[in-house]
């Protein structure tokens, strides 16, 4: 019994050695993640002149101010261009829900010709670069004059491959048995889709739907392509003018501050919804 006893003390210790050093590590690795995060919201309460005077880094504001938040709106007009980036968000965001949610039934459950071929077309799509894509897009957007305008921003963002594979995926999940069951009672397709599948796979849509919106809330290379009127700038092409025309080359705290408020929406959004991102994206890739 005693050596029982002993084993089994030193597999505890074993135990509670092995997790102290994941934590540690777990907890280093995430000291050096979010440090930036820390020195830019350190840097924006700070005024001008500590930011200057100071020769060696400081990691506290002797003196905390909002002044740095006025006048990163004042210099620029940054409430124009967060309306901008809302108006793109949400309608890119609602319409490539509605491709994606069709396209992927379509994949998963009905059956056409040649439907394989055509869904290891879509998957190869993946495989093309980007900036590939980003070249053709601008073409065509700008042979049918549509730059400058909301859009021109919209009509190349309103599908994915990625989403359609990763929901096409989680609809396949569905028994068939619940599909004939329905047929049987004489429902229609879409509205089978409507009542069944989309409650069903629930966490996958709003998944999608917030690694759309935070997508389209980061853009920076296809807004800076198509726009260059300040009417239709997003956040990103304000951070670039703050930066080039502003006081972003001097200011750093003020320029820390229109940061701050840019990527304040998005710490939010993933806050409250991580836990269903996770599941989302975990049930995505689930069987049976």
């Amino acid at each position: 019994m005693d050596e029982i006893r002993i084993k089994k003390a030193a597999r505890g210790d074993k135990s509670y050695i092995s997790k102290t050093l994941i934590y540690f590590l777990l907890a280093v690795w995430a000291t050096v993640v979010l440090f930036p995060f820390y020195w830019m919201v350190l840097s924006s309460f700070k005024s001008y002149g500590e930011y200057a005077s100071e020769w060696v880094p400081k990691f506290y504001a002797a003196s905390p101010t909002f002044e740095n938040y006025g006048t990163a709106f004042s210099a620029v007009p940054l409430g124009g261009y967060f309306a901008n980036t809302l108006i793109f968000t949400l309608a890119t965001t609602a319409i490539m829900l509605v491709v994606t949610i069709l396209a992927a039934f379509a994949f998963a459950r009905l059956e056409f010709k040649g439907k394989n071929l055509v869904f290891t077309v879509f998957l190869a799509l993946m495989m093309i670069p980007s900036e590939l894509v980003v070249i053709t897009n601008f073409v065509t957007v700008t042979d049918m004059d549509l730059r400058n305008t909301f859009m021109g921003l919209i009509l190349p963002s309103v599908t994915s491959v990625f989403y359609i594979y990763l929901l096409k995926e989680n609809f396949a999940q569905i028994p068939d048995e619940l599909y004939y069951a329905a047929k049987a009672d004489g429902t229609g397709d879409f509205k089978y889709l409507c009542k069944v599948m989309i409650p069903i796979c629930k966490p996958t849509i709003v998944t999608v739907t917030i690694l759309k919106v935070i997508e389209c809330w980061n853009s920076f290379v296809w807004p800076r392509l198509v726009t260059d009127d300040r009417a239709y700038y997003l956040v990103s092409n304000g951070i670039q003018e703050i930066r080039e025309n502003g006081f972003g080359r001097e200011n750093i705290p003020a320029m820390m501050a229109a940061i701050c408020v840019i990527s304040l929406p998005l710490i939010v959004l993933f806050l409250v919804f991580r836990n269903k991102i996770m599941a989302g994206v975990s049930r995505g890739g689930l069987k049976g």
